[in-house]
Parts: structure tokens; sequence; C-alpha cells
């Protein structure tokens, strides 16, 4: 059985520029996994919109969104996640508390993680 942890992130803001635009720019999709391990992302997550949502460690961006709507999730915003064990799992729950607000909104939960990788010149 997983232990349970409560993991309480700041979303990043996304970079300016093109990256902003679409920061999966000049990558590749990879196949769907349910889970990443915790210690293979690096800093907290990029909320792009409220359907998606970024980790990233060196050349391989994940990209997840929530199941189903989750009206609170959009940039500059605070994940709350609960996690099991080391790996970030779909299904996960997490919530989202909104800057000057003390009270997290409903659960959200994730959806599958998919692997971005930069192309090869």
């Amino acid at each position: 059985m997983r232990g349970v942890g409560l993991v309480i992130t700041l979303a990043l803001p996304l970079a300016l520029g093109a990256a902003a635009k679409d920061p999966l720019a000049g990558r590749v999709a990879g196949k769907p996994v349910n889970c990443i391990d915790t210690s293979t992302v690096g800093s907290g997550p990029i909320i792009v919109d409220n359907k998606t949502i970024l980790y990233q460690r060196g050349s391989r961006t994940w990209k997840t969104s929530p199941i189903g709507a989750c009206p609170a999730l959009r940039p500059l915003t605070t994940l709350i996640m609960i996690r099991y064990g080391s790996q970030l799992c779909r299904n996960d729950r997490f919530r989202v508390l909104e800057p000057g607000v003390s009270i997290p909104s409903a659960f959200c939960r994730f959806d599958a993680f998919t692997p971005y990788d930069r192309v090869k010149k």
C-alpha cells in the first residue's frame, strides 16, 4: 500500500515570448502513461490554462489535464495535490487555491500524462 502525502505546489507562470504561445512547440508527443515519478519532474507545475498542466525536466515535458471540469484551474494558482507514494498518477486528486483566497476549490483529478520530447535536429 502506498503512503499518502499532501503536497502544496505553487504553479509557475509561463515565460513571456514564444513559449507562452505554445509551450510544446518543437516537441513530439509520446505514448501517454498513467504515472510519472515525482523525482523525474523539475520544479512545480506550469498551468497553461484550465485544461493544461505541464511538468518539466530537462528536455522532456509532461502534459496532463484535469478529468472533467476544474473551473478554478488557471495560471498563477496553487495546486494542493494528494499524492500516494513517490508517483503522481492518473486519478490522483488535487485542489486549486486562488491567490488571496484561503479556501481551496473542490477536488479535481489528473488525467494521463503524455511525454513531449524536443525534436532532434
